[in-house]
């Protein structure tokens, strides 16, 4: 955990957490706090130590946090969490980032509200590349097959890819999945798309993020490490 352990976590302020982890990470990669159940308090600690990517996957807890939080200048928001139609709409309105599309209706219809909002929100694609029950997103094959529709998308900004680890893997699967995630974006790239970016890679959370940083990914969504554990 590069500094972090279970024994000595619980003594250390969320200050020297975020600095331990932000001196372990390559310049490249964006840090994500993922501030779900974390107080707007917390989220001001986090700030004041330099984080200003902040995760979230509960809609109305992230409104009223970011209602709560105005007056701190440059923050950006991901949402992380599972994307219900319904509640596209005021994604669209309070988030910067999706992270979580999972299927072509509902990028079509991030597409069409975004028309309609003037908002050209940045997208990843969510991606399950081993089998998980517990895990939503495209299968390589449903994505390859997608792809010409998702070029459409032309109010969108899909800028790369996600996937989340199942559990139990051991860790070379761990590693092997975060690099085949990474060689499928790079064959998404090399292909003559309009709209489809694929240079963003958001993938690793507490508990496999080096593996991740290994295959060169570009975000990691961190939140027991940095806030310890929640409910």
């Amino acid at each position: 955990m590069n500094g972090l352990t279970t024994a000595n976590l619980e003594t250390m302020t969320i200050e020297e957490r975020i600095l331990l982890i932000r001196q372990s990470l390559p310049t490249p990669v964006r840090l994500i706090a993922v501030s779900k159940q974390v107080s707007s308090q917390t989220i001001r600690l986090a700030y004041k130590a330099g984080i200003r990517d902040f995760g979230e996957n509960r809609l109305q807890e992230a409104i009223a946090k970011q209602q709560e939080l105005e007056d701190l200048p440059g923050i950006t928001w991901h949402f992380i969490g599972h994307l219900q139609s319904n509640k596209v709409r005021k994604t669209i309105e309070h988030f910067q980032w999706i992270h979580s599309v999972d299927r072509l209706t509902l990028a079509q219809r991030i597409d069409q509200l975004a028309a309609e909002l003037s908002h050209n929100p940045n997208l990843l694609l969510q991606v399950k590349l081993v089998p998980d029950p517990h895990k939503s997103g495209w299968s390589v094959p449903e994505l390859m097959m997608d792809l010409p529709k998702l070029d459409q998308c032309h109010h969108l900004r899909i800028q790369g890819l996600m996937t989340i680890c199942p559990l139990g893997l051991t860790p070379d699967q761990i590693q092997d999945l975060f690099q085949r995630t990474k060689d499928l974006a790079n064959s998404i790239r090399s292909q003559p798309w309009q709209n489809l970016t694929m240079t963003e890679l958001s993938m690793g959370m507490s508990g496999d993020y080096t593996q991740a940083i290994q295959a060169n990914t570009t975000m990691v969504r961190l939140g027991q490490l940095l806030f310890g554990k929640r409910p």
